[in-house]
């Protein structure tokens, strides 16, 4: 067994990183909502996570390689996170997380939007997204998009139209 660990299993390793109520919402919403900072962490997610919990699972992020910290250069107090390849190549798990809880869960349309079309573009767009991340968040040079859209872009546009389709009806 892996020293202070209650096994070695791959699985209940990866569940000691990101196993908790938190940790992927918040990996979630970085990946998803493009938020890197701890108040836009704090304010925008749906579910509420409290301040204490949010700044543990930071921290406990941090140390374990999920994310880095480092001072943000527009603002002396605040610190800007980013996330490392380890969470990027989440996104495929994240996909699939999406479609398990979409056919099997009772979700509402507009927040399982972006699962479905992660799930019809498959690999295809999720190494495309992963490549964005890359960009993003620690530099990368790529080429963008034909159209000009990030992926991230056109999940949030195919949210909102969602959302503007159930307030007219």
């Amino acid at each position: 067994m892996a020293e202070g660990h209650r096994s070695g299993c791959p699985i209940n390793l990866s569940l000691e990183v990101f196993g908790d109520k938190w940790s992927l919402l918040i990996l979630r919403d970085m990946i998803f909502g493009g938020r890197r900072h701890f108040r836009e962490l704090l304010t925008k997610s749906d579910e509420g996570i409290a301040s204490n919990i949010l700044a543990s699972r930071m921290k406990r992020l941090v140390e374990t390689g999920m994310l880095t910290k480092a001072d943000d250069p527009s603002h002396k107090q605040k610190a800007i996170y980013s996330l490392t390849e380890a969470s990027i190549q989440l996104v495929p798990i994240m996909a699939a997380l999406g479609t398990w809880g979409t056919r099997w869960l009772d979700v509402s349309e507009e927040l399982s939007i972006r699962a479905r079309l992660l799930t019809d573009g498959g690999e295809e767009l999720w190494d495309r997204f992963m490549e964005e991340l890359r960009a993003e968040q620690l530099g990368k040079k790529i080429t963008p998009a034909p159209d000009g859209k990030s992926v991230r872009e056109r999940l949030q546009e195919a949210y909102l139209e969602v959302v503007a389709a159930q307030q007219a009806s």
